[in-house]
């Protein structure tokens, strides 16, 4: 029995979903479909409760980029823990680990013109942390009036109140409303499905450029603070922009004075076939919001980078504004900081982006024959590095969206074809470790392969209730 556990078997099963609400789904599915209790993960594979042993085809959450294996992230975990497991770095104090890894983050991100950080807890919190300092910035130069934001439908950016607000997907937002005012969309890149009803990329992007125009136009370009966007929409159901894209918001928030805040928290360290998000496009942001990747998931820990532009008015400031009144207990923790500079160096030693731009390369052929031999399959969309996904329909000519079991029932049945995959609506969304192999990613696309026939006929039917668990509706 593992040292953490107290309890056997039974006993975890029994207890399981009884004294635990999970994120991102409804309670009481999880009570009358217990998730899969992960147990050991080793490489790119996770192990249940129950012994079965599958290829994580999700690498985490999008975080273990580099598998579940790590050393010598665990070993600066435990060194660290050992020298100062805590203190923290609030006016006044700070630690050697965070100050390193400040240094390390800069020179990582100095090709995409960002040089100072802000230490948070995750993603969310490193979105939090851009809208507010956003906002601030505008205050110390003499702009209080610009305060709004606009973002893109169908994007995500956390669950705080301020990502929630920004957040282009209803499921996020109409059970907490009213969120923050002052938050505005504009359509996303989706090729599959947008109200211009255009397919070809290139066009769409012009189009979404010219609602964004408009939006700043309507809205007057004095009142807006930022626009926030992910290089490649991630938990909307990886939606890749045309290249022309993230440069042409680039262009037009340059021309208005918008700060531009790219949500890296997914496309950061390698996950693109690049090293960040941003670079993958050639376009320099105000702000880069960062997390999961940063310490390869075994420590909450994200840092929200910042451009010379930023911190040249903060830093300059003698009028008192600059003060940031903001941060969070965890912010900078040393453990968290130790973890992500051992996994900063493993991350650059191993030059991931290249492996992630081959395998990614790998799972998308495979999914676009998948596409070939599975009516269910409607899209399929990556291209861009381990970041892949497949969007089911019940018609392909009308895209009607399918019943709501049978994404679940493909997922069940691809975890007993030895894959696990994460559903999120009517999407399939791959995005496993950075460190996969060829086989490996075979094997994640050989298993929805297999599902997907039986998954289309008879869901509720064919597979077992425990597998249709409660985690296929996380992001």
């Amino acid at each position: 029995m593992p040292a953490a556990r107290q309890q056997d078997d039974n006993f975890i099963k029994e207890k399981n979903a009884r004294h635990l609400w999970h994120p991102m789904a409804h309670p009481a599915d999880s009570q009358a479909h217990p998730p899969t209790i992960v147990t050991r993960g080793e490489g790119v594979f996770i192990t249940d409760i129950d012994g079965h042993r599958v290829v994580d085809g999700v690498g985490g959450l999008w975080n273990v980029n580099l598998g579940f294996s790590c050393e010598p992230i665990k070993q600066a975990i435990s060194d660290q823990l050992d020298r100062l497991p805590y203190y923290s770095i609030f006016r006044g104090t700070t630690n050697d680990a965070a100050v390193e890894l400040s240094y390390e983050l800069a020179q990582f991100f100095e090709p995409d013109g960002l040089q100072r950080a802000f230490y948070t807890s995750g993603g969310g919190d490193s979105v939090e942390t851009a809208l507010r300092l956003a906002r601030q910035y505008h205050k110390i130069r003499g702009d209080a009036g610009r305060v709004k934001f606009i973002s893109l439908k169908k994007g995500y950016h956390g669950t705080h109140m301020g990502g929630a607000s920004v957040n282009g997907d209803a499921k996020f937002r109409t059970q907490y409303e009213p969120l923050l005012p002052g938050c505005y969309h504009i359509p996303a890149p989706y090729t599959y499905r947008n109200p211009f009803d255009e397919t070809d990329p290139a066009r769409l992007a012009q189009l979404c450029a010219a609602a964004l125009v408009d939006e700043i136009a309507f809205q007057g370009p004095d009142t807006i603070a930022a626009f926030i966007m992910e290089p490649v929409l991630g938990a909307g159901g990886v939606i890749p922009p045309h290249e022309s894209f993230m440069p042409m918001m680039r262009d037009i928030c340059n021309k208005h004075g918008i700060l531009l805040i790219a949500d890296e928290v997914i496309t950061a360290f390698g996950r693109t076939g690049s090293w960040s998000g941003s670079r993958h496009w050639g376009v320099k942001p105000d702000f880069a919001c960062t997390a999961k990747a940063i310490t390869n998931g075994y420590f909450p820990f994200g840092a929200v980078m910042m451009s010379e532009k930023i911190a040249e008015l903060f830093e300059h400031d003698e009028t008192g504004k600059a003060a940031i009144g903001h941060g969070y207990t965890y912010s900078g923790h040393p453990v968290g900081a130790a973890a992500a500079l051992a996994c900063l160096a493993e991350t650059k030693r191993l030059d991931v982006p290249l492996n992630a731009a081959k395998r990614g390369t790998q799972m998308y052929e495979g999914c676009l024959r998948l596409q070939e031999k599975h009516e269910l399959i409607g899209d399929v969309r990556g291209g861009h590095g381990l970041m892949t996904a497949l969007e089911l329909v019940s018609d392909r000519k009308t895209k009607t969206p399918p019943a709501k079991p049978v994404p679940l029932a493909l997922q069940a049945a691809a975890y007993e074809n030895g894959a696990m995959v994460r559903v999120s609506g009517p999407n399939v969304i791959l995005s496993p470790a950075l460190v996969i192999s060829e086989s490996e990613v075979g094997g994640i696309v050989s298993a929805p392969d297999t599902a997907a026939p039986a998954a289309s006929m008879a869901p509720a039917a064919i597979f077992p209730a425990a597998r249709m668990s409660s985690i296929s509706s996380a992001l």
